[in-house]
């Protein structure tokens, strides 16, 4: 089992900018993906930005620029700062871990952006 806890959403203005943190604990494998998700109302949960244990790194076209993801692999956390914040960034924002052994979810952190 790996538990994720997630940290740092919150309210900010349009350019604005939001830091999220993600947890991980339990049974991390030496290789994993973490990554970020988001899912706005009414719409399908979508992948933000992932980051494997080797560095690679991908993002959504949509925030390419904007949002930068990192890891600190000896903490086994994962960070996603947000910058240049628009309204349609408004959303559910879910830490990932994948690996062989298994993928898990965290609780989702609100991110609001406002115009």
């Amino acid at each position: 089992q790996v538990q994720l806890v997630e940290s740092g959403g919150g309210l900010a203005q349009a350019g604005g900018s939001l830091r999220l943190s993600c947890a991980a604990s339990g049974s991390i494998f030496i290789l994993n993906t973490l990554g970020w998700y988001r899912q706005a109302p009414g719409k399908q949960r979508e992948v933000v930005a992932t980051i494997t244990t080797t560095g690679n790194t991908n993002y959504a076209d949509s925030v390419k620029g904007r949002f930068t993801i990192s890891a600190d692999n000896a903490k086994n956390t994962v960070y996603l700062q947000m910058n240049s914040l628009k309204p349609e960034d408004t959303a559910i924002y879910y830490c990932n871990y994948r690996s062989i052994k298994g993928t898990y979810w965290g609780q989702g952190t609100q991110v609001t952006v406002s115009s």
